[in-house]
């Protein structure tokens, strides 16, 4: 392992267990970044990662993240947010976890060591060639990971791999290696920090970017949100009277009459449709508003 950039010992924080609380929060804060320009060196990869995925989840295939500990937590947290905010089935986005659900909130680091536990989740899932799967494993060498990626291979899908380590098993395995290099971290070896931080910044890439893709935001708006609470459908209407020029309490009434679609309710409003005409333009436009508009 000591071969690994995410294990060496970081001279940045050499003697933090002498330093003031402050001086402690300077070190962290300095590392932390430098995050953001590792992940800006892989915007090539990343943007190939997200054409492909929107394309596979146009055509009916769905999206996996699939990792241990720390970068399974973060796959689980990133799939967790698809449906409230983007209104798309849990099917579509899912993600596992070695060790199962339990390991989310316990650490269940033995899992990670077996990568036919990986395959057996993956396939257990119903995992196909028309899906994708992200594996996500900051050292490039969880055999959980790597067992799923041999597998996710085998049968042809598309497979593409997170990691902070250069040329790493991972990396060479999958078909897109999305690899910001971190470098060591404040506290040798915990991943967790720098690496983590890097894991999450380029899943919000992905997700967010794969929903602009597929139609679920337009401008800047997630207007695919589900009103699904107070908060929520507050949301919603500030987004209709945002995009139709419209007050609240029209705001909601379009909601209504559009049966809670957002886009729905947009188009209704800004083309004076009902409800079945404007579903319908937004069908034909594949969910994307601003086709259906000519914006």
């Amino acid at each position: 392992m000591d071969h690994l950039l995410t294990e060496r010992i970081n001279p940045a924080s050499r003697g933090i267990d002498r330093r003031t609380t402050a001086e402690i929060l300077e070190i962290i804060n300095a590392e932390d970044r430098t995050v953001a320009d590792a992940v800006a060196a892989e915007h090539p990869r990343i943007a190939q990662a997200i054409d492909r995925i929107s394309v596979s989840i146009r055509n009916g295939g769905r999206l996996f993240y699939l990792g241990a500990g720390t970068s399974g937590r973060l796959g689980v947290l990133d799939a967790a947010e698809f449906p409230p905010t983007f209104q798309v089935s849990p099917e579509v986005v899912q993600a596992i976890i070695a060790g199962g659900d339990a390991a989310v909130s316990r650490a269940a680091e033995v899992s990670e060591d077996d990568p036919g536990a990986g395959k057996r989740d993956l396939l257990a899932r119903g995992f196909t060639a028309k899906d994708v799967l992200v594996g996500i494993a900051a050292s490039g060498r969880t055999p959980y990971v790597l067992g799923a990626v041999s597998a996710a291979r085998d049968l042809g899908a598309l497979t593409i791999g997170i990691a902070c380590t250069p040329d790493s098993e991972l990396a060479r395995l999958v078909e897109i290696a999305i690899v910001p290099l971190t470098g060591p971290e404040v506290i040798a070896g915990s991943t967790r920090m720098k690496a983590g931080t890097a894991t999450k910044l380029v899943l919000n890439m992905i997700s967010t970017a794969v929903m602009i893709r597929l139609g679920y935001v337009f401008d800047n708006l997630m207007v695919n949100v589900k009103p699904s609470n107070s908060k929520l459908e507050d949301r919603a209407r500030r987004i209709i009277m945002e995009t139709a020029s419209v007050n609240y309490e029209r705001a909601a009434e379009l909601l209504r009459s559009a049966g809670g679609d957002v886009r729905v309710a947009i188009i209704m409003a800004r083309l004076s449709l009902d409800r079945m005409s404007a579903q319908a333009r937004l069908d034909a436009a594949g969910g994307r508003i601003s086709e259906v508009l000519g914006t």
